[in-house]
């Protein structure tokens, strides 16, 4: 790439969920989310074998792609897959990939 090109917005957009994606919690969090509709903190805690404030820490990028949503449902939150931003990516990557 020549160094007067821009990086198009949707390099840019594909960058920020491949972030997002980088970790085997968060593929496995996002894998969850898209065979079934939400499910709550807690129960997340109980599968993954890592501590709660790891597992916040992964939500937390998640939700800062836009990929996830969450909905305070006291005394949990509950997750949900973004679905806007979960087809956009799923998108980008199959261009990106398929060329």
């Amino acid at each position: 790439m020549a160094k007067h090109e821009e990086i198009a917005l949707d390099q840019k957009k594909i960058a920020r969920y491949a972030k997002a994606m980088g970790h085997p919690i968060m593929i496995y969090i996002l894998d969850l989310l898209s065979r079934q509709s939400c499910c709550y903190s807690g129960d997340l805690s109980e599968v993954l074998p890592i501590a709660k404030s790891t597992l916040s820490q992964h939500l937390k990028e998640l939700k800062k792609a836009k990929l996830i949503q969450g909905e305070i449902e006291p005394p949990k939150i509950k997750y949900c897959l973004n679905l806007e931003y979960w087809k956009e990516a799923q998108k980008l990557f199959s261009n990106f990939l398929g060329r």
